[in-house]
């Protein structure tokens, strides 16, 4: 097939498919991406013969529509990865939350709080292990979990958490309703 009936092709099939959106978004280096696109089809109904019979009782064609809501769905995450730069927001996070122990004696009470969080239906994780915390907060930021909670004696007589964000910002010991309020917000406002 020569180029320029390549071209012809292109546009004979152009004809059959009609009214095009289609929706471009930029990533981090400002390169456009189509993912999602939403077409008509008057032709498919055609070949197929297809018919319905509406409420006066008239045959009718179909439109068929056809929609890509995300085009492929590894695209979408190539580009959500590469704009995020691995950090996702909150809303979207898989390693939205974890909880860790500073000794093993505050083991029980972590649990509490990440039973707390994951009944609540976010994804939380625990660390138990006996590192030093040190250790397990440069852990959970090179995770890139969005929040990490320390338990230690002040925390568990106080029924709190010690609150940590992945960019190493301490924002102190907060109670786990308010833990829930802040992610139920975070969550709403997709950030």
């Amino acid at each position: 097939m020569h180029l320029a009936n390549h071209g012809n092709l292109i546009l004979e099939m152009e004809r059959f498919m009609d009214p095009k959106i289609d929706i471009h978004i930029t990533d981090a280096l400002k390169r456009s991406h189509q993912c999602a696109t939403i077409q008509l089809d008057f032709q498919l109904p055609k070949n197929f013969k297809l018919k319905y019979t509406d409420q006066e009782g008239k045959e009718v064609q179909p439109v068929i529509i056809h929609r890509a809501i995300y085009g492929s769905i590894e695209r979408m995450m190539a580009i959500l990865i590469e704009h995020t730069g691995g950090k996702w927001p909150f809303w979207l996070s898989p390693r939205q939350c974890v909880v860790m122990s500073i000794s093993e004696k505050h083991n029980e009470y972590a649990l509490k709080v990440h039973q707390a969080l994951h009944g609540a239906g976010y994804y939380v994780d625990h660390d138990l292990s006996d590192k030093t915390i040190q250790k397990k907060v440069r852990e959970a930021q090179l995770a890139q979990y969005n929040y990490i909670l320390v338990v230690g004696d002040g925390e568990q007589s106080t029924e709190t958490v010690s609150v940590r964000t992945r960019d190493n910002v301490q924002h102190g010991q907060k109670s786990i309703p308010d833990m829930l309020a802040e992610f139920a917000q975070l969550t709403r406002e997709f950030k």
